[in-house]
């Protein structure tokens, strides 16, 4: 009764929250209520035949959404195709593992089919990356519409993408450009309960940390039987091609199992380690670590989604509504 109860009032916090957010952004939780009233029906009935046929994919599609608000926005510019005289987002290097974009623009042509030049890409993939959160039993937040599709899409401001690579100051830092705190942070880390990553991207904690060049050479940070564990699926700094689970067991299912990794110094990347850091992370770590807070988890979960998709977002007479998500009008 007590989790069923803070679910609730999660529930009611985010749509507290959503509405000042949502007024201040320019979106409205009804502004397709005339022109396309059954849109939110529509991408989640597309999510679920999506997900049934590639589960892997819930993970790809919430990272999908963050690239994209991160940069520019959530204005769908990470959507772009690059062209002959510029190169998109999507081609940066940060962006190369990124999947997903066949589903976002099935979605979209199953929405043109029904209202024809009205939902934008952007708004598809905030709405998108909700449902794929919850479709792998994560939590439900309500979500604003009215995004416009951006036109500009600059594979060099890609810099703005917090890496894995980062430490704690330059996390901070980067999260609080977007107008994110630390505690927005800690939860949206969270997300790495689901999915994926390359050997690549975290290969540098195994072999040659500092640059000394032996196997002796590793990030003490990493907790050794895991490292080990890597060790064995990731042969070589070399290796981008050999994927890993983000939360080993659970990296199809949406909970809080992310926090027990990183407290017991088994988080995948340097920023999943540079959570135990700071006072306020550890500790928000430590308790989520102990399986009690769950509910809580959830709820702040939503509340920084709910802050982090209408980032820069475009509104009214901006951008356009793009027809294909890969070329502008």
């Amino acid at each position: 009764m007590a989790s069923t109860t803070a679910m609730v009032l999660g529930v009611v916090a985010a749509l507290v929250l959503l509405s000042s957010a949502a007024t201040c952004a320019g979106l409205d939780m009804e502004f397709y209520s005339g022109t396309c009233p059954r849109v939110e029906e529509m991408v989640k009935e597309e999510m679920a035949e999506i997900l049934k046929a590639a589960p892997t994919l819930a993970g790809p599609l919430l990272r999908l959404h963050f690239h994209d608000c991160f940069v520019r926005g959530c204005d769908g510019s990470v959507l772009l195709d690059s062209t002959p005289t510029n190169t998109a987002e999507k081609d940066a290097t940060p962006n190369l593992t990124l999947r997903g974009f066949g589903s976002v623009q099935r979605v979209k042509d199953r929405l043109e089919a029904a209202c024809p030049g009205t939902v934008s890409c952007a708004d598809i993939l905030a709405l998108m990356a909700r449902d794929a959160v919850v479709l792998a039993n994560g939590p439900s937040w309500p979500v604003a519409l009215g995004r416009r599709d951006g036109r500009v899409s600059i594979a060099n401001e890609t810099s703005q993408l917090p890496p894995p690579t980062a430490n704690f100051t330059r996390l901070v830092q980067m999260f609080g450009a977007k107008g994110l705190g630390v505690k927005d942070l800690v939860v949206l880390s969270g997300g790495h309960t689901l999915g994926t990553a390359h050997c690549n991207l975290f290969s540098d904690r195994l072999y040659n940390f500092t640059g000394g060049n032996s196997l002796a050479d590793v990030d003490p940070a990493l907790d050794g039987a895991y490292l080990a564990r890597l060790r064995s699926r990731c042969r070589s700094l070399a290796d981008n091609a050999t994927l890993n689970e983000m939360d080993p067991g659970s990296f199809l299912s949406f909970d809080a199992s992310y926090y027990r990794l990183v407290a017991k110094r088994r988080g995948l990347f340097h920023s999943d380690a540079a959570l135990l850091d700071h006072p306020a992370t550890r500790a928000y770590v430590q308790r989520q670590a102990t399986g009690l807070f769950a509910a809580e988890f959830f709820r702040d979960f939503a509340d920084s989604m709910v802050k982090m998709s209408t980032i820069d977002v475009l509104t009214g007479a901006q951008g356009e509504i793009r027809k294909k998500c890969y070329l502008v009008n």
